[in-house]
């Protein structure tokens, strides 16, 4: 197999497809083959096969793009932006409260698909009715959520950087308290959070790292014996596996590097 890796979009997720015969080059455009229909598509990346899973439900790329495909491609840009419009409209006529980011025709235009968000499960189906009827073609309605929001409006983080889910990140990767209470992170809302509203994705990525140096380390309140040292640890350093402790008289540094305490 001769397979690549293509994207969608420029924040979107990389799709794997089989070249077959084909002779391509990066950063070309293709139209390839999916579930929901053609679609049209840039090279990102060329694959080991043997890294890939599930071989037998790769589908092909069918041929680079012309230009009368760019033109269909544009074409289909600015009617979804239309659709987008004509959506949020009709919702808003049916009183459901929903909030519409994003439509995307499939190449082939068989199918036409919106993401939107809302704060509870809605029931769209007179909505979906209405849309099919006005652009006669299969419409698939997506809620998503704050994180995937996130990604496809994109913005500037609290580090001053784009966003890592509007830029790098493939996936979107479970997120838990544990991981901030890992790296003694004060447990602020306003610091753990992303734009989001949700966990700081960046917390998963030294958060193995954080586990391995907590190794041995007591936690803070624990009562300890280091040599001639007894007290209480008042803090912990978990990179540099450092302790401050009181033994009631002062505090005192302990630098445990990978010695074990009691």
């Amino acid at each position: 197999m001769n397979i690549y890796g293509v994207k969608f979009t420029e924040t979107g997720k990389i799709y794997y497809f089989d070249a077959q015969n084909l002779n391509i080059h990066m950063n070309v455009n293709v139209i390839v083959e999916t579930e929901k229909g053609l679609q049209y598509g840039k090279i990102v990346e060329k694959v080991d096969e043997s890294t890939v899973e599930e071989k037998n439900s790769i589908k092909k790329i069918l041929r680079l793009t012309t230009k009368e495909d760019y033109k269909q491609y544009l074409k289909n840009l600015k009617d979804a932006e239309q659709a987008l419009k004509k959506a949020q409209m009709i919702a808003t006529e049916l009183n459901l409260d929903m909030h519409f980011l994003s439509a995307s025709y499939t190449f082939d235009r068989k199918q036409l698909l919106f993401n939107f968000t809302a704060d509870e499960r809605i029931d769209f189906r007179d909505l979906t009715k209405k849309l099919a009827s006005i652009y006669k073609t299969r419409i698939e309605l997506h809620q998503i959520g704050a994180r995937d929001k996130a990604s496809s409006v994109g913005g500037i983080g609290s580090c001053g950087r784009t966003l890592c889910c509007s830029t790098f990140l493939r996936t979107l990767e479970s997120v838990s308290m544990n991981m901030a209470k890992n790296q003694n992170l004060a447990l602020n809302p306003s610091k753990i959070n992303g734009c989001c509203g949700r966990l700081l994705c960046c917390l998963t990525y030294e958060d193995q790292c954080y586990q391995e140096s907590k190794k041995g380390l007591p936690n803070i309140g624990a009562k300890v014996t280091y040599g001639d040292i007894q007290g209480v640890v008042t803090s912990v350093d978990i990179l540099n596996r450092t302790l401050k402790v009181n033994t009631g008289n002062e505090i005192v540094e302990i630098h445990l590097n990978n010695e074990s305490n009691q």
